[in-house]
């Protein structure tokens, strides 16, 4: 296991990622363009089955902003930003139902992508592991899709809900020393780096049944003896890679909300300078603490989540 980052390689090939990375971004960044040219030039409303219709891209309204700014200052500590978008969309009815789950794609996908040129930059993660790592998590989202999906969702939520309790329990023993801690290594080799790229393979194609991989990444670093923040660059790698895909998507089938997704976007950009400043300047112990607010969070909203669905479906009509 190695406890420093690759040298001059390793440099190398994170400058590789970060061009592919570049090239997403880019993609998306005038796919998003020509879908609001879209809007503006049809007249039409984004989705026209959408309750309350909206043709406006400009300017995005101050709620939409903080929505922003709120959900990704959490999401760069690793919260997520699906499910606190989400909530406060509907709290404050910003977005009809049917069109959250564009707008989450397309608002969110600049900030995930400039996540992810910050943190690999930021820290100095072994380069074989930040790599692999995230080419695992895009390869389980693909493949792994087909499997993943034929699987009851309530089990998959109520399972990784169980799991991160227990995670979180070992990482809260180890933080009061009655456990002995992990390492504070920026890298993995040998059998402990085949299980980080086997989990965030795993993690990958769990997205596909909406299970956040922030959280789950981050217990899996710190069990296997990494710095806390090493989580950091991998989880947001992971998710920049896979974002401008589903982004374009939904950009192009016209079901997003385009000014809530400016505003996602506008608001979100300085809330992760901000944040990442945090990330940088607090000591690993306060990290430590932060992963396992956010792995209990994370575990008792998807055993919440998969407590509603069986409940659901024993309501359901037979």
């Amino acid at each position: 296991m190695s406890g420093s980052a690759d040298p001059a390689s390793g440099h190398g090939l994170r400058m590789a990622l970060l061009f592919v990375l570049t090239l997403f971004g880019v993609y998306f960044f005038f796919a998003l363009l020509a879908g609001l040219r879209r809007v503006v030039g049809s007249g039409s409303p984004a989705s026209a089955s959408s309750a309350t219709p909206s043709t406006r891209v400009w300017p995005p309204s101050a709620a939409e902003g903080a929505t922003g700014f709120v959900t990704v200052f959490f999401d760069t500590f690793g919260i997520g930003s699906f499910a606190t978008t989400t909530a406060m969309f509907r709290a404050w009815r910003l977005v009809p139902d049917e069109l959250i789950p564009g707008t989450l794609n397309v608002g969110h996908t600049i900030t995930s992508v400039l996540s992810a040129f910050v943190f690999i930059e930021l820290v100095p993660v072994s380069a074989s592991t930040l790599l692999s790592m995230i080419a695992a998590a895009g390869l389980g989202a693909w493949l792994g899709a087909g499997i993943v999906a034929r699987l009851p969702r309530y089990r998959v939520r109520l399972g990784m809900g169980g799991a991160l309790l227990v995670a979180a329990g070992i990482m809260l023993l180890t933080q009061l020393g009655l456990l002995p801690g992990g390492a504070d290594a920026l890298g993995l080799s040998g059998v402990r780096l085949a299980v980080a790229v086997a989990g965030n393979f795993v993690l990958g194609g769990l997205m596909t049944l909406g299970v956040g991989l922030y959280a789950p990444c981050m217990i899996l670093i710190s069990l296997l003896g990494m710095n806390p923040r090493a989580a950091f660059p991998i989880m947001m790698g992971s998710c920049a890679f896979l974002m401008p895909i589903s982004g374009t998507r939904f950009v192009r089938e016209g079901r997003f909300h385009p000014s809530a997704s400016l505003g996602l976007t506008l608001g979100g950009i300085p809330a992760l300078l901000i944040a990442a400043y945090l990330v940088k300047a607090l000591p690993v112990s306060a990290v430590r603490w932060i992963v396992i607010a956010v792995v209990l969070y994370t575990a008792l909203t998807l055993l919440e989540a998969g407590r509603r669905e069986i409940a659901s479906l024993r309501a359901a009509p037979e």
